[in-house]
């Protein structure tokens, strides 16, 4: 049983050379509130968030995640995280406060993607006619688009899964939720730092390439909400890249599609949430239906790409021969 440092993922920095059309898609389609801009970046969060914001957008040359945001559970836990991660010698150094947060604590986990950790941060207040009636919410629930609400987890790309999960367990405390295994090894993994079922998962990663992500996904309380808002992806003329479906893993209900930089979304709704201290990893294989419960599709080929995309590189034979080695797409 690992140490409890983390409280939850915070937020994401994302990078879009469309910068306009992807706020549009995030705010009018996705359904995020603009808390703020600020350097040229927009702030969003979720209706149900409260903290001012869980995706930070701001122009770049491709789509991707720049940075992975963590909250910790208080002063002291931050501190004893900046140690170990000094000591694991993947710690970065300390970050100037951002819109909301204040000075975090950067780190590169082993796979090369850059996170933060931070304790200091801005609850979002709202006033005058978005205020809430019901006194435990962040703001009144006004739906507009697909209307998440709130940030639910990250997937990012892996040369060494086991290697990678030790790692975030040892060093951060992470809980070791599920897993998938193929002939090769164990193909998916997640864990939490929280009670839901995951907010961080990992697949593989081509050989050579470091610090991608395979999707983002946003929070919806209830099935019917993924449904609907599978209408208004399509009634913008979105296409629907995988899904509506259940995983059995997290026993979530999903769905994927790309927002205008062409990374990749997911919605979840649904799910099972767990308290157990000493949860031990429950191992899925392939043709459970870990990944599609119901059995009755198979995951496209195109959910392969990962980002910042590496189009020529993941569309060659090699590298479509490494993932169909390394698939839990059954």
């Amino acid at each position: 049983m690992t140490q409890k440092l983390l409280s939850k993922l915070t937020h994401l920095v994302v990078t879009t050379p469309k910068l306009e059309e992807s706020l549009r898609c995030y705010r009018d389609v996705i359904g995020l509130e603009v808390s703020g801009e600020q350097n040229g970046s927009f702030f969003l969060r979720g209706w149900g968030e409260h903290y001012k914001y869980s995706i930070e957008l701001k122009e770049g040359s491709v789509g991707s995640v720049e940075t992975i945001g963590w909250r910790t559970e208080g002063q002291h836990e931050l501190e004893m995280a900046v140690r170990r991660l000094e000591a694991s010698g993947n710690g970065i150094g300390w970050v100037e406060p951002n819109f909301g947060r204040g000075r975090a604590y950067r780190y590169m986990d082993p796979s090369g993607h850059q996170h933060e950790v931070f304790w200091e941060i801005e609850r979002y207040k709202a006033t005058g006619d978005v205020a809430p009636l019901f006194p435990n919410r962040a703001q009144k629930f006004r739906p507009r688009g697909c209307a998440v609400r709130e940030i639910d987890h990250v997937t990012m790309n892996s040369q060494d899964i086991l290697r990678d999960i030790k790692w975030f367990q040892e060093t951060l405390g992470h809980k070791y939720m599920e897993y998938i295994t193929a002939p090769r090894g164990v193909v998916f993994a997640m864990t939490t730092t929280g009670e839901r079922g995951h907010d961080m998962a990992l697949v593989p990663e081509l050989p050579g390439l470091k610090g991608r992500v395979n999707h983002i996904a946003f929070w919806l309380d209830q099935r019917v909400e993924l449904h609907r808002a599978a209408d208004v992806l399509l009634d913008e003329g979105i296409e629907i890249e995988f899904g509506p479906g259940r995983h059995g893993l997290g026993e979530q209900e999903y769905l994927y599609f790309r927002e205008p930089s062409g990374l990749r979304i997911e919605f979840n709704a649904g799910g099972y949430r767990n308290v157990i201290p000493d949860w031990e990893p429950v191992g899925w294989t392939v043709n459970q239906g870990a990944n599609v419960w119901y059995k009755n599709q198979a995951m496209p080929e195109s959910m392969f790409e990962s980002f910042p995309s590496e189009g020529e590189l993941e569309a060659s034979e090699d590298a479509q021969h490494h993932f169909r080695e390394t698939t839990f797409f059954q």
